[in-house]
């Protein structure tokens, strides 16, 4: 069967107590909102998503992720609410799934027991141990008789534990039947797609319940919320890397975001972050080192590392205490304390501890390129542009302020001098 879907994303998202919509609040790297989308097109190829507040701004960031969508801007001064967002949305199936932007937690496995039901309308209801602050279900022969708001219920209803967790499949020809229906009589002066249930059940269609887990429905709206979800999310991303076979240590210490991606057999050590678009293959990432958006091949990094954003690094040691920043390095070895930013090193170099790139003039950033077999002595500065041929030693110490050639030596340093029983002059032969 097939279905439409339409995301519900134009709320201001005020518990959030941010200017950042809050569709775009991030959890595991990407817009709470990207999660909603990318389960969503596992299961449809007609997806719509209703936007109102900040509406261009988060339209602009998720087609830097997807393609092949259906934007609608709601009228939030004529038609607020859930059920006016629905007004002016065409939908190319006919059954409608109707989800909402701020369910990051959602599966496209969950979605698809909703197709598993025959009826008019299907659903989604959770069971709470303690359903206070929420709606009420009211079911009867696996029937939904109606939603009764909790402020409204009598004390048999409040006694209900069924709860609506707000997604819904509708046929489409109820919408169109029922949606130009729906007013705005309430305390909120909204048009609520709630509403749509007790037309049904008054013109006796069927509406059934299908009763899903609070993790996979909880709704985002405030940065508790948020940071729950984060929770859910990171158990969700490192189960499945470690179901396939990588070694994480405490993985609960361990932050990787969506997109990462893990080939061969890798190890992930305690404290570490990955981010972005990272490509790790047979590596060895050790404890509380960064990863950013990087490739890494056939490598060991850290302890207590960072590689930035646009590094490509293979067959590479990293020791501890080095960052490396849009690098291309191919069988290096950096034992630590160096920063390796905009350079190209080749195989067989060693980086001396204390080596510096100097890469930025407070203008412009600079390359730094270093060929095969180079020595880098300890506390040298590469003052970029500058390149380095291979076979090179540079001596401890030195500043390079040009290109070395092959074979040769490079050393700068100041003639040391001694003055003999100096110590004594100065604190005194007593002290």
């Amino acid at each position: 069967m097939s279905i439409s879907i339409v995301i519900l994303a134009a709320g201001k998202g005020t518990r959030m107590k941010s200017p950042l919509p809050k569709v775009l609040h991030k959890i595991s790297g990407k817009p709470m909102i990207y999660h909603v989308i990318k389960e969503a097109q596992k299961i449809s190829n007609d997806i719509n998503i209703v936007l109102g507040h900040e509406a261009k701004s988060i339209e602009d960031i998720i087609k830097k992720y997807f393609e092949n969508l259906n934007f609608y801007y709601q009228d939030l001064q004529k038609y607020p609410g859930t059920g006016g967002a629905l007004k002016n949305v065409k939908f190319k199936h006919e059954k409608v799934l109707i989800l909402n932007g701020d369910m990051p937690l959602i599966t496209s496995q969950e979605l698809k027991n909703f197709k598993n039901i025959d009826a008019d309308i299907v659903m989604s209801v959770i069971e709470l141990e303690n359903p206070k602050g929420y709606g009420r279900v009211v079911i009867k022969n696996d029937q939904v008789l109606k939603i009764v708001e909790e402020k409204d219920a009598n004390e048999d209803e409040l006694k209900i534990k069924s709860v609506n967790a707000g997604v819904y499949l509708i046929k489409k020809e109820l919408l169109e039947e029922f949606l130009p229906k729906l007013k705005n009589e309430n305390a909120q002066k909204e048009y609520y797609l709630t509403d749509i249930i007790e037309y049904a059940v008054n013109k006796g269609y069927s509406i059934k319940p299908l009763f899903v887990e609070e993790e996979d429905f909880k709704g985002v709206n405030s940065k508790y919320d948020l940071a729950l979800a984060e929770e859910i999310m990171q158990k969700r991303i490192k189960k499945k890397f470690m179901q396939d076979g990588i070694i994480m240590r405490l993985p609960e210490t361990i932050f990787i975001e969506e997109g990462v991606t893990f080939e061969g057999e890798c190890e992930i050590e305690s404290g570490c972050v990955i981010k972005g678009d990272s490509y790790i293959k047979n590596s060895h990432i050790k404890a509380n080192s960064v990863i950013e958006d990087s490739h890494i091949e056939y490598s060991t990094i850290g302890p207590m590392a960072r590689i930035r954003p646009g590094s490509f690094l293979k067959d590479t040691h990293i020791g501890n205490f080095v960052e490396v920043k849009k690098s291309r390095l191919l069988g290096v070895k950096a034992g630590h304390l160096s920063y390796l930013g905009d350079s190209e090193i080749d195989i067989g170099t060693n980086i001396g501890a204390g080596t510096i790139t100097c890469n930025y003039d407070g203008k412009r950033k600079y390359k730094t390129k270093i060929g095969k077999n180079v020595f880098v002595g300890s506390d040298t500065q590469l003052v970029a542009p500058v390149t380095i041929e291979d076979d090179v030693i540079i001596a401890a110490g030195t500043t390079v302020t040009k290109d070395v050639k092959k074979g040769s030596l490079a050393i700068s340093r100041v003639p040391l001098k001694i003055v003999k029983d100096f110590y004594y002059k100065f604190f005194g032969k007593s002290h």
